[in-house]
């Protein structure tokens, strides 16, 4: 198997796409372009096992012109066959990822019960964090029920402005606090 791949820069960061013979596996954004490929390398050695890696822009000019218009907030942003690599739950998660329409938000909770899941709430936002193509997979567009825009695997800055570009619905309250952390004082 070869995976080939293909990278550019953006406004949010070093846009790095990839792509099997079936369809897109990867697509990531980094401050670093050597971190992303590293990055890619550690994917597909835990992935596709004894795979080639290899850079080919013009080979996946498709791609990155979808991945940049998503970046942009293009509304018709071009569709790419996709390759995940997942398990049945994260599959299912990814799927209905993709029925968000542009410029709206779901909750965690909304997801986990449009997959039959509604007790799955934190389990629905680790999917949302393993999704190997954001952007294409827009895990962006799921926020927490009770405000803010919670993590993202990409920043929480670039889910906010990949929102506000969408012109999106979401709150601008408070996001996830690491563990242990002791709340925001009153403002």
């Amino acid at each position: 198997m070869t995976i080939t791949w293909a990278g550019a820069p953006t406004d949010l960061g070093h846009l790095l796409v990839a792509r099997t013979e079936r369809g897109c596996c990867v697509v990531r954004l980094d401050d670093d372009p050597a971190a992303g490929e590293q990055r890619l390398q550690a994917w597909a050695d835990r992935t596709h096992p004894g795979a080639a890696v290899r850079r080919d822009d013009p080979a996946l000019a498709d791609v990155l012109a979808a991945a940049t218009a998503r970046i942009a907030g293009d509304p018709a942003a071009p569709t790419v066959d996709l390759d995940l690599v997942g398990t049945d739950f994260q599959r299912a998660v990814w799927d209905a990822l993709t029925t968000i329409p542009f410029g709206a938000v779901r909750t965690y909770g909304q997801v986990a019960a449009a997959i039959g899941a509604p007790r799955a709430v934190r389990a629905v936002g680790s999917a949302c964090g393993a999704n190997p193509v954001a952007l294409i997979v827009p895990c962006h567009r799921v926020v927490p029920a009770g405000g803010g825009i919670g993590n993202y695997g990409l920043g929480p800055d670039r889910k906010r402005m990949l929102l506000e570009r969408e012109g999106a619905p979401f709150s601008a309250g408070p996001t996830r606090r690491p563990s242990g952390a002791a709340p925001a004082a009153p403002g």
